[in-house]
């Protein structure tokens, strides 16, 4: 899958052990549901969101994030499935049951941490769960967002395009984390070709 943006286009590879989540937003993208929304929430050194129906003719300051297509996605966590740099999660709502939002999604930038980071984040948000010595040796590499794990849906990886994630994140946004301009999105389904 591609998302192309004003800033390069990302590759997305959609995990199979998410099908809830995978299905429902391939049928999205094959309706041309996110062509013209907008990444309209961006916070650097965490993530960048978007898929809010709301966003696709948003006049200019309004606050966005509460659009949704009236269905959620129940939650698919998964432990090998986690919140590093590059994943594709599904944004929700504060629910007891976790469930995902049908079409807002966010685009993991995070920072890279220390040892003492995520001992923290284990304690303090993570209630005394381990994170797994790959996953800590990625946190420490290339980053994410580990206070995230196993309570978002993680259901997919960027495989090119990162620099396009750095450069949206760094942009100047409103109090309410809107970039000052508009970021919007067109998302097609990568054709694999085959030759016999």
């Amino acid at each position: 899958m591609k998302i192309i943006t004003p800033y390069g286009r990302i590759i997305v590879r959609l995990y199979d052990e998410t099908p809830l989540h995978r299905n429902n937003f391939i049928q999205l993208v094959r309706r041309h549901f996110f062509d013209s929304t907008l990444f309209h929430r961006v916070i650097k050194t965490f993530m960048i969101q978007g898929g809010d129906p709301d966003s696709k003719h948003a006049t200019p300051g309004q606050e966005l994030g509460n659009g949704d297509l009236g269905y959620t996605i129940p939650a698919e966590f998964r432990p090998q499935l986690f919140h590093r740099k590059g994943v594709l999660a599904a944004a929700r709502d504060d629910r007891p049951d976790k469930a995902s939002s049908a079409s807002q999604f966010y685009l993991v930038q995070g920072k890279v941490f220390t040892d003492a980071g995520l001992d923290s984040i284990e304690q303090q948000r993570l209630h005394g769960r381990k994170i797994p010595a790959n996953q800590r040796a990625l946190y420490k590499t290339i980053g994410g967002t580990p206070q995230l794990d196993q309570q978002y849906t993680v259901f997919g990886i960027v495989e090119k395009g990162f620099p396009v994630i750095d450069k949206i994140a760094a942009l100047p946004t409103d109090k309410n984390n809107r970039p000052l301009k508009d970021v919007a999105m067109q998302v097609r389904l990568k054709r694999k070709w085959l030759f016999f």
